[in-house]
Order: structure tokens, then sequence, then C-alpha cells
């Protein structure tokens, strides 16, 4: 039996949950940050809140006698990234990076990118004044003093600081391109800014915002963790039932 940490939260970490799950040679346990008051939860064991950092991460990876890491995070979790790839190193514990591919322009597109949160708030004012800003909660502070007017949207309400004007809608994806067309139309939004997530879960709101013929700002990701990657659920069961250390055939 090979004891399985995967770091979760995104779709494609339940579905690796779900594919592993029924795997007799593989124990997996899904580590969700807690950041959501009612997660959606994947198959198999399951652990909820912070290690501590990479200290914390790499004492339950010698404690649970762990023998693989898949880091199937939000690419813009850089910090669990980062210490899973200090905890995985300090011990020897093999480490795969699970991620979307991000998205590509295309015809129609109004994108313009941006490093990060700071940059997208200095580049608001020249674009619009209603804004809908699907950025996450951790970003929304860069926005807080700004005077333009904001939609936002969360599964729980957002710790402060928030922009002086905004209207909150509290909602779980996955939203379709018609939702997202009928509420930025509603709330008459004139610019989306949001994260290269990537995936076509969360694509919706740019399908909209092309429609519509908005600009969108697009936050890039961080720099990808050092670490081998792939793109698909189904990649990663191919190396942790063949390529990792101590993989064996598939489960039949």
């Amino acid at each position: 039996m090979r004891n399985v940490l995967v770091l979760g939260g995104t779709a494609e970490a339940r579905r690796l949950a779900a594919a592993l799950h029924n795997d007799p040679a593989i124990a997996v346990t899904s580590s969700l940050a807690g950041r959501v008051a009612v997660p959606r939860l994947p198959c198999g064991d399951v652990r909820i809140g912070g290690f501590g950092g990479a200290d914390g991460l790499l004492g339950w990876l010698r404690g649970h006698r762990t023998d693989a890491v898949v880091d199937a995070t939000h690419p813009f979790a850089s910090r669990m990234s980062a210490h899973a790839v200090a905890a995985t190193a300090a011990a020897g514990v093999p480490l795969l990076v699970l991620r979307r591919s991000g998205w590509t322009a295309g015809p129609g597109d109004r994108w313009h990118r941006v490093p990060d949160a700071g940059a997208a708030a200095a580049l608001l004012p020249e674009l619009g004044e209603r804004v809908f800003l699907a950025t996450g909660s951790g970003d929304l502070a860069a926005f807080a003093g700004l005077a333009q007017w904001f939609l936002l949207r969360s599964v729980d309400p957002p710790p402060p600081p928030l922009p002086a004007r905004h209207h909150l809608v509290l909602a779980r994806g996955p939203f379709t391109a018609d939702a997202e067309r009928a509420l930025l139309r509603e709330h008459r939004v004139d610019v989306l800014v949001t994260r290269d997530s990537g995936g076509e879960l969360t694509a919706a709101k740019l399908v909209a915002a092309r429609e519509l013929g908005l600009p969108v700002v697009l936050l890039d990701r961080p720099p990808a963790p050092e670490a081998p990657a792939v793109a698909t659920v189904d990649e990663a069961v191919a190396w942790l039932t063949t390529t990792a250390p101590g993989g064996g055939p598939p489960a039949t």
C-alpha cells in the first residue's frame, strides 16, 4: 500500500482522488486549505486546514509515511506550492504538480495581461467604471482604494478591506456562459478582472465578456513550482501508478 497526499481544493484534485479511490494499491488523503466554510469534499480520506508551513507539512509527511505528493492546488496558491517543494525535498518524497493549462486569447478577446493585482488596479481607471472583480478574496485589498463600482462574487463573505462601492453576490460555480452574460448585463459591467486560472469550468465569464465586447484584465500566473508537472488527471494517475518511485503497474 502506497500513501499519497493530494494537495487539493480544485476540480482536478477531486477527480484525481476519485480515480485513485478504488485502487487497492494506493491510500489517498486529500488536503483542503479550509478557506471555504462548506467545501466540496473528494472521495477518500480528507484533512482540512493548514499544515503550519513547510516544516509542518514535512512533519505530516514523515508521520504518515507518505510515499508521494501531488500538488493539485489552484495555480495561484503559490505559497502552498512552495511549501510542498521544500517539504518533499527535505523528506525525500517525490512531488508531482497537477496544473490545468492557462487560457489563450482568441478572436474577439480584448485582454490586458498584468503581472499582479496591483498592476490590474492601476490599469482599471483607463478601462471602465463598473467592474466585475472575479479574482478571489485574496486579491480584493488591492482594489479597496479605487473609486469605481465593483461587482464581487464569492462562496463566503470575503474579509475586509473591500472597495467602498461594491455589490456582493454569494454563489458557488461553475457558471454557464448564459448566466455570466446575464449577470454582466444586469449590473451594467463594462470591464472584467480575473486571474488566468485556466480550465473550462471557469472560462464562462471570459466567453460572456467576449460576446459583449468587454475588456478583460487578466492576472498572469505566478511562476510554476520547480517540480515535474502534468496538465491532466490521467497523466497524474499514470505518474503515480507507473512512474513515481515505488509505483507499479496500474491496478485492474
